[in-house]
């Protein structure tokens, strides 16, 4: 059965304090990445009744937030997500041609996650960093200017990452 900790209901509750009586739903964004980060970096659809159960809404007004916005993942996630934007700055200076490099590379499509669990491609819309595109966003860092150079050294780096972490 998924439930946050004590802690992390105490958290909850928190955030539901920061709207006016009846408003509960407003908390929604917040209380989704708390989810998220505690039950695997994804939200299952068990997770995603869950908050809802919490904020006292329906489910399909969980679900309606959770699949408009990017930051929200639907299924397994790999242990390093590579966010590349796919809007028009980007796509002038080379995105789409770096989204296939990286599939090439790693063997997946936007979407998909490797075969080790740990990279998963993801297309997203503007991160607002047009003046430094091609660019995606790994964790709470963006990499920005990539080349296929650029794109080599970062899988690089998040195996060698990995493998000090295991």
């Amino acid at each position: 059965m998924i439930q946050f900790s004590d802690e992390k209901l105490k958290e909850v509750q928190r955030i539901i304090g920061f709207y006016p009586e009846g408003k509960q739903k407003s908390a929604v964004l917040p209380v989704l990445h708390l989810a998220q980060q505690e039950f695997g970096g994804w939200l299952s659809v068990a997770t995603m009744d869950y908050v809802a159960s919490l904020l006292q809404i329906e489910p399909i007004e969980v679900y309606e937030v959770a699949t408009f916005f990017s930051m929200y993942n639907l299924k397994p996630v790999g242990k390093y997500m590579f966010e590349v934007c796919q809007t028009g700055p980007c796509m002038l200076n080379g995105s789409d041609n770096i989204i296939k490099y990286i599939g090439e590379k790693l063997g997946i499509k936007p979407g998909e996650t490797s075969a080790d669990g740990l990279f998963t491609l993801k297309t997203v819309e503007c991160m607002a960093a047009c003046g430094y595109a091609p660019m995606m966003q790994l964790g709470k860092h963006y990499r920005e200017h990539l080349t296929k150079e650029k794109v080599d050294a970062i899988i690089d780096e998040c195996r060698k990452n990995a493998e000090l972490n295991n």
